[in-house]
């Protein structure tokens, strides 16, 4: 089949989302709808040094926009000891987001301590991160010695013009791209670079991103526009579905379908028949996986978050900073996972007058 005399459906392309492995039932923590446990999303910073308009619109946030202040951040021993319950509770990868996980200083120390945690099984965590990659060619190095697994990349255009007017922002696009051929230099690969994707905004970059990352050994992944938060005036007039982005893509080029890697894997994979490489396409909007969503999010001063659409946290500081004992924070984690029934993109379109929600910049991706 070739991609740009593309005549037959594109039923064909379709992924399917059959995981290749599925955890046992009854192993770990379990919520209402018996996902487990096994990502934990630690959002170490509310700053960032984009105004991403998606994320966190300059003309709702300001430039002078008051962060956190660092007291109530949660210190690196307060994360780690939060981690390492979690870890000991079925939590396989930990990923550090922000705001931009980069502007916390001192972040290495942070992933040396995260680096040494092991399940009861003895295998060490998977340690991720997620950047704007503006500081990842300086910091690069430092993090992957420090014990950092591989990063993800947010990028939204590549060109340069178009970049700097999504992000907001005086940094030239050629910046992140040097992060991230630092960062597959040093080891932490595969990158994966994300993509936004909005209708009429920055879809005309679909095919321009692709040339530019097939055959590097990165992995790029186009994501729908989502309505997380409340401030971006998201509308379903600028989502392009992953199955339009399908099949932009199929007219440049010959795909086909990869079968997901493992449970919970939010990507639908696809792989270019040369051998190139593969891009992944992310439909929280037009096909949710809430089913499968084996993810809890730590806010950076202490909340618990099931849902990176949720309306409300739990607060676990006040424990952490009392005299509760290990057993009793784990309890607690215990009793929000278990209650868990959060399903927002599974009932989108079911919510009647305006929800509340959390916003990206503060609960990371």
């Amino acid at each position: 089949m070739t991609g740009r005399t593309l005549n037959t459906s594109l039923t064909s392309l379709a992924p399917s989302r059959q995981p290749t492995v599925v955890p046992q039932q009854g192993a770990g923590l379990r919520d209402r709808l018996q996902r487990p446990l096994r990502d934990l999303r630690i959002s170490v910073t509310d700053r960032c040094n984009f105004r991403c308009t998606y994320c966190m619109p300059r003309e709702v946030f300001g430039s002078d926009h008051e962060f956190l202040p660092q007291p109530q951040l949660l210190s690196f021993e307060e994360i780690v000891r939060v981690a390492t319950i979690a870890v000991q509770m079925g939590v396989q990868k930990i990923r550090l987001t922000g705001g931009e996980p980069l502007l916390r200083k001192h972040i290495e120390n942070l992933i040396a301590l995260l680096a040494q945690l092991r399940t009861p099984e003895g295998k060490p965590v998977e340690l991720a991160m997620t950047t704007n990659a503006t500081l990842l060619a300086q910091k690069a190095q430092s993090i992957k010695d420090a014990g950092l697994n591989r990063v993800t990349v947010s990028l939204d255009a590549l060109d340069s013009a178009r970049f700097t007017q999504l992000s907001d922002s005086q940094v030239a696009v050629e910046r992140v791209l040097a992060g991230i051929e630092k960062a597959a230099e040093v080891g932490l690969a595969p990158v994966k670079v994300n993509m936004v994707v909005r209708k009429g905004i920055n879809d005309d970059q679909i095919i321009p991103m692709a040339r530019y990352f097939k055959g590097r050994g990165h992995a790029l992944r186009f994501i729908e526009y989502m309505d997380v938060g409340n401030t971006n005036g998201w509308n379903m007039d600028e989502v392009l579905t992953g199955a339009e982005i399908v099949a932009i893509l199929a007219q440049e080029f010959d795909i086909q379908p990869v079968a997901s890697e493992y449970y919970g894997e939010v990507a639908d994979r696809y792989r270019y028949t040369d051998g190139s490489g593969e891009f992944g396409i992310i439909t929280s909007v037009s096909n949710p996986f809430c089913g499968d969503c084996t993810r809890m999010r730590l806010s950076p001063e202490g909340q618990f978050f099931l849902c990176l659409f949720a309306s409300r946290g739990y607060d676990v500081r006040h424990l952490l900073r009392s005299q509760a004992t290990n057993n009793e924070v784990a309890a607690y984690l215990m009793e929000v996972w278990s209650g868990r029934a959060d399903r927002y993109s599974e009932l989108r379109g079911q919510h009647q007058g305006p929800r509340e929600k959390i916003e990206m910049s503060y609960i990371g991706g």
